[in-house]
């Protein structure tokens, strides 16, 4: 079965890193998510990983929904060239919308909040709350170590190998969506 996908939720950071191949990931993302007419659902920044991100999507043709709480837009972090802005008052009320809107979810190199997010929609499906596709864009191999944790855990029995494959990693854009697009969700009840 090959899934829909109309938009995506990209999680990444707020700053740039120092690696190179951390903003050519989000490009890379951006240009490919573009191409394949896939929208780009986000936090609504401007800076950053974020900013790459959205505004590769703009430059190839793409469409960008933002999602941003009220406070960061006061702060002037918000995007002003999107082809959509939702205003919210909470980071909670953030994460929700997005999920709400988005087809399938990717993480690129970020620090907390990106981790934070991939790991509550991860285990949105852990719960079957939703079976749409996570994927890691590992870029440079930044995910390697957290990949090699979440083995550890596995074979350790803290996950289960079912809640364990809901994670999809590729280092190509390309070779991640396609994953993405192939995805079926397996329920395993939890308990």
């Amino acid at each position: 079965m090959i899934r829909e996908m109309n938009s995506l939720c990209v999680y990444c950071g707020s700053s740039l890193g120092n690696r190179e191949e951390y903003v050519m990931a989000a490009e890379s993302l951006g240009i490919e998510m573009a191409k394949q007419e896939i929208a780009l659902v986000y936090g609504g920044g401007r800076v950053g990983l974020m900013g790459v991100v959205a505004n590769a999507v703009l430059a190839a043709g793409g469409s960008v929904i933002g999602v941003l709480p009220r406070f960061l837009d006061e702060k002037e972090v918000g995007h002003k060239g999107l082809s959509e802005m939702h205003l919210v008052e909470t980071m909670h009320e953030r994460k929700a919308k997005m999920a709400d809107i988005a087809d399938g979810f990717v993480a690129l190199p970020g620090g907390y909040g990106t981790l934070d997010e991939i790991f509550e929609i991860l285990t949105w499906a852990q719960l079957d709350l939703h079976q749409k596709p996570c994927g890691l864009l590992n870029a440079g191999g930044y995910f390697d170590l957290l990949l090699a944790f979440l083995d550890r855990a596995t074979t350790d029995a803290l996950l289960r190998p079912a809640h364990r494959s809901l994670l999809l990693s590729h280092s190509e854009p390309e070779d991640l969506l396609k994953a993405m697009r192939n995805f079926e969700a397996q329920p395993v009840l939890k308990w």
